[in-house]
């Protein structure tokens, strides 16, 4: 670690909580929470949905906490955007996302877009790369940021694949337990890979606990589509890698936040936990440790 102390401000995904999203806001603030992320795709927070003058009631309670919004979830889910059929529904609802962002007062969306394939020539890299360059032109205009989750792929990939945009609108949101639990890959040396792109983290730990085709956790089309609660089911049953509270598992926090702090990152470090009996004890344990680093 280095000499310096942490600075960036602790947020936590609401959604971690189960309790919906005013009682997960309203728990976030107990926990000692500077913001929040809030998935945004369906129920009460779709975009279509939450309009006009309820809008406004959510980011007046968020204020009224003393929160703030750290950033959006618009992960689509399915083949994320390999899809060149289903690719124009998911576009406009991700813009629509990237709106509802603004109004609320942040101005980044986080997702996972699917595997990038290794061969730059597929059909399928083609549909990604061009779905995520009209994302990315669409943020950039509106200085906001459309940003990948690091997992599933090793972050020089996912970097080969960003440096083809031509705006930094489409960024990272870096995740590094789910490096060390899929790709195996090493987050230190991956926030120094993607030190041009991260704009928002998650903080969550997790360990590798035997190889596993990143497919099987994340889809891939032609193959299966991905599903976040079997994702959250192989996280808790272990047997190839595992979710765990924080300082229990592979990742290197000193050096992980030392890196970070390395590359002048100052945005939020975001709570994340999708296993666990009591997740409200362990979002408040992952609190207290990120605490300890200030």
């Amino acid at each position: 670690m280095s000499e310096n102390l942490l600075t960036n401000k602790i947020g936590i995904i609401v959604d971690s909580f189960g309790l919906g999203v005013w009682e997960g806001l309203k728990k976030a603030h107990e926990v000692g929470a500077e913001g929040v992320q809030i998935y945004a795709v369906s129920g009460e927070m779709d975009p279509a949905i939450l309009t006009g003058v309820k809008r406004k009631e959510l980011r007046n309670y968020i204020d009224g906490l003393g929160l703030e919004i750290s950033a959006l979830c618009g992960d689509l889910g399915g083949h994320g955007f390999q899809d060149s059929v289903a690719n124009h529904d998911k576009i406009e609802k991700s813009k629509r996302i990237l709106d509802l962002a603004v109004e609320l007062g942040t101005r980044i969306v986080t997702t996972h877009i699917g595997i990038v394939p290794e061969d730059k020539n597929s059909r399928i890299y083609e549909s990604m790369q061009q779905a995520c360059e009209e994302l990315g032109v669409y943020a950039n205009s509106m200085n906001a940021y459309f940003a990948i989750e690091t997992g599933p792929e090793t972050a020089a990939h996912l970097k080969s694949f960003l440096d083809t945009f031509s705006t930094k609108g489409v960024s990272v949101n870096f995740d590094p337990a789910n490096m060390v639990m899929v790709t195996g890959d090493d987050p230190v040396q991956g926030v120094k890979l993607l030190k041009d792109y991260i704009v928002h983290t998650h903080v969550k730990d997790g360990r590798q606990n035997r190889p596993i085709d990143p497919k099987d956790v994340y889809g891939y089309l032609g193959y299966s589509p991905m599903d976040h609660g079997q994702i959250a089911e192989m996280a808790s049953s272990g047997a190839a890698f595992e979710e765990v509270p924080l300082g229990e598992g592979a990742v290197d926090f000193p050096a992980y936040f030392a890196a970070l702090q390395s590359i002048g990152y100052s945005g939020y470090l975001t709570i994340e936990r999708e296993v666990g009996d009591n997740p409200a004890d362990d979002i408040q344990r992952a609190v207290n440790f990120i605490r300890s680093y200030r």
